[in-house]
């Protein structure tokens, strides 16, 4: 591997390892199924840090892959090639940052417009949920914005896109597509855990929301990655985030 792969896996894994460490600033209620499978020893603090062990596992083997991949998919991080390698490279970082903040809004006003077109169709349990779990600025910033664009954009769809370019024997459009969809349906049916734990039989109308909702924001962000960047799609993530607090706040 080239110092310079082995210098952003190095920079992104310390990104995407202060992204989890700042779920440790949630209250995380924890279910009876998983405290009674554990040593009653165990502080909640302690069970919190355990549960961390899952997305630490998955940065190491995003990072690993994305790192080895994301250049012979065409997919780029300009702007920390250019200021961490000095690339020769004419980006200009301004658009770049530009164009993930405009994404960003379009992508928090659709998934705040979505949640409120369904808010008076899901069951009293789900709300409750969204109502306990409830992230923190770091997390949501950190967290949501950094680690999980490293997780499932230069991780998994990058390996999607890698493995349908080796497929198809070509690079159009076609295979960045499904990289692109492929990465948000599975982000989005990663929720569905939590959905079935709050909810014993959820309706297709509720599986409809999670995965609508969560893949409005895998789309816009993984067109942002393929297009100007993995840097654009953070910056994305971040933005939407942003105009979704904003909205909670102007709806309640």
């Amino acid at each position: 591997m080239k110092n310079k792969n082995i210098i952003i896996g190095i920079l992104l894994f310390i990104a995407g390892f202060v992204g989890i460490l700042s779920l440790l600033t949630m209250d995380i209620p924890i279910p009876e199924d998983a405290r009674n499978t554990l040593p009653p020893s165990l502080s909640d603090a302690q069970i919190k840090i355990l549960l961390l062990i899952n997305p630490f596992i998955l940065l190491i083997l995003s990072v690993f892959a994305g790192t080895i991949l994301y250049e012979r998919t065409g997919l780029k991080l300009p702007v920390i090639e250019k200021l961490l390698i000095k690339t020769s490279d004419s980006y200009n970082i301004y658009d770049i940052l530009k164009f993930g903040a405009f994404a960003g809004i379009l992508a928090g006003i659709l998934i705040s417009g979505t949640g409120y077109l369904y808010s008076g169709y899901l069951p009293d349990e789900f709300v409750e949920l969204g109502k306990t779990i409830k992230p923190t600025l770091a997390a949501r910033f950190l967290y949501g914005g950094i680690t999980e664009e490293i997780l499932v954009r230069f991780g998994l769809m990058t390996f999607l896109v890698w493995i349908f370019i080796k497929i198809s024997k070509q690079t159009s459009s076609i295979e960045y597509w499904i990289g692109i969809l492929l990465s948000s349906f599975v982000f989005a049916i990663g929720h569905f855990p939590a959905a079935f734990q709050a909810v014993e039989s959820p309706s297709l109308l509720m599986l409809s929301f999670i995965l609508t909702g969560n893949g409005i924001g895998g789309i816009i962000f993984g067109y942002m990655y393929w297009k100007k960047g993995l840097e654009a799609a953070m910056t994305a993530h971040i933005f939407a985030h942003g105009i979704m607090l904003a909205a909670e706040y102007i709806l309640n």
